[in-house]
Formats: structure tokens, sequence, C-alpha cells
């Protein structure tokens, strides 16, 4: 069974990395772009976040590590658009030259501590006390006000452009819409929320490490289609809050297999599995029915 120390453990990190699920939900379903950018820009937002929580600011860490999301995803957008590379092609550029950034930001560092530093979760502690609140509910706000924001933005005129160029490129740039404008400005916006989602997380655990962001790609799809595969049928808006929710189901996946004593190093299996099973799940699903109908089409006929 699991303890209540466990349960809001694997909720606060839900909520975290419910961030990364809403920038690929953007990027990946939206703008149909597989951005391989992910993992170098949690990175970023990790090293910028505790780098600015170091010199005594970290609520201001926070909108500093998602401009330099931004920027991440401005210069993928830049490979893509202007400069003809392929988008995953892209991405894994730009992501490979984040590596030597993200060392650059922690000055050279492979990890920062933040364990004699202010963070965004001592101050909350210090004002409300102790007890469960004061690390859940900054996590809480954080990914709902974000997952709001998503579902508004793309309802907008501008949010619309970005939703078209993902289901018909051609056709937008029949309509005078400049796609180019569009991805980079999907691209920014995914790619801050990767960001953020790093910059929490290294306030959090207080700690930065060069190695945070590794395999963030396939825990951000994993988190998706769980929520896809729960919210299958709705708009953008049920989608994006399958995301948060498939985030913290995939949070409590992974304390449950924490708790079986599986080595850690297995983590990586699990969450590959996961996503093995939540592709899968709807096409054998639909398969399985497509037998049934065929076995009672042939039961009719021998009748």
């Amino acid at each position: 069974m699991l303890n209540m120390t466990v349960i809001t453990s694997a909720l606060e990190l839900g909520c975290i990395y419910s961030l990364v699920a809403l920038a690929l939900f953007l990027s990946f379903r939206i703008l149909n772009i597989a951005d391989m950018t992910t993992d170098g820009s949690f990175t970023l937002g990790c090293a910028v976040s505790a780098t600015v929580a170091l010199a005594g600011h970290p609520f201001l860490a926070l909108p500093v590590a998602m401009l330099s999301g931004a920027a991440a995803g401005f210069i993928t957008a830049l490979l893509q658009t202007r400069l003809g590379v392929p988008s995953i092609l892209s991405g894994i550029i730009t992501n490979t030259g984040l590596y030597t950034v993200n060392l650059a930001v922690m000055g050279f560092s492979s990890n920062v501590n933040l364990l004699k530093a202010e963070t965004l979760f001592t101050v909350l502690r210090d004002k409300v006390g102790g007890g469960v609140l004061y690390r859940l509910a900054p996590a809480f706000v954080i990914s709902a006000v974000m997952c709001g924001a998503v579902i508004l933005f793309l309802n907008t005129r501008i949010g619309l452009s970005i939703r078209a160029t993902g289901d018909n490129p051609d056709m937008v740039r029949a309509s005078s819409i400049n796609t180019a404008f569009t991805i980079t400005l999907g691209l920014c916006i995914s790619n801050s929320m990767t960001a953020l989602s790093g910059a929490v997380l290294a306030q959090y655990q207080r700690t930065a490490d060069i190695n945070l962001g590794t395999g963030m790609v396939v825990i951000g799809l994993a988190s998706l289609i769980i929520g896809e595969t729960l919210f299958r049928r709705g708009g953008v808006g049920k989608k994006a809050v399958g995301a948060l929710v498939g985030s913290i189901i995939y949070r409590f996946v992974i304390a449950v297999a924490l708790r079986l004593d599986l080595p850690s190093e297995c983590l990586k299996l699990i969450s590959a599995v996961i996503v093995a099973l939540a592709i899968a799940g709807p096409h054998v699903s639909r398969r399985l029915a497509e037998d049934r109908r065929r076995r009672a089409a042939r039961q009719k006929g021998d009748r």
C-alpha cells in the first residue's frame, strides 16, 4: 500500500511534470511536430532556475527560465522554417547545442546545489508553516494556471491559426497565414512550458543536474498518451486537462513500481512499456472489436 508521503510526492511531481505533457500536447499534437528540444529545454530551465535562485531571486527564476526555454524553441523553429532543416533534426541539433549552454549556465559544473539557498518552496514554508500544502499547492496552482492559459490561448485567433497549421499547413498558407510565424510561436510557447517545469523541479528538489532532462520526451509522451486514452473524446480543453491528469497517473505508476522494490535502472524501461501500451491500447481494442464482429457475422451466416 502507498503511504501518504508517497501519494503527496506523486501528486507534486505529477503536477510539475504535467507542464512537459502540456508542452508536448502543443508541439506534438497541435502542431504535429516531434520536438526533440524537450530534453535540453528542461535541463535549461533547471540550470537557469538554480542559478537565479542562488543569486537570491527564486520567484524571478521562473519567468527567466521560461524566456530561456522560449529562446531554445526559437532556435529550433529558425532551423526548421528558415534554413530548411527537417523538424526532428532541428530539435536534435538544438538539444545537442544546449548541453554546452546548460553547463555554461551552471558555471561549467555538472550540478548546482540549492540546499543553502531560498527557493519558492522554502519561502512558502516559512509563511504557511510545514505540512503538505507548501509543496503541493504551488505545484498544483502553476500547472492549473498553465493548463487554463493553454486552453484559452488555443481558442484565440492566433491559437486557431496554430491549430490549423498543424492540421493542414497548405490550406493555412492559401489563407495568407504565415506558417513560419505560427510554428515559431508554438515552439517558443511549448519550450517555455518545458523550461518552467524544469525550473520548478530544480527548486522542488533543491538541486539542478546536467542529466535531469534525459528521457523527458518519453516521460512527457507517456503522460500525454495516458491522458488521451482516458479522454478520447472532447475538444482541446478536455485533452489539455487529460495531459495534466495523465502526468499524475504516470507518477503514481512510477511510485507503485518503486514500492515493488524494482531497481531505479528499470524506470526508463517501465516508461517505454507504458508508452507502448498506451499507444497500442486503442489499436488493439479496435482489432478485438473487429474480430468479435467478424465472428458474430460468421455465426449468423452459419445459421
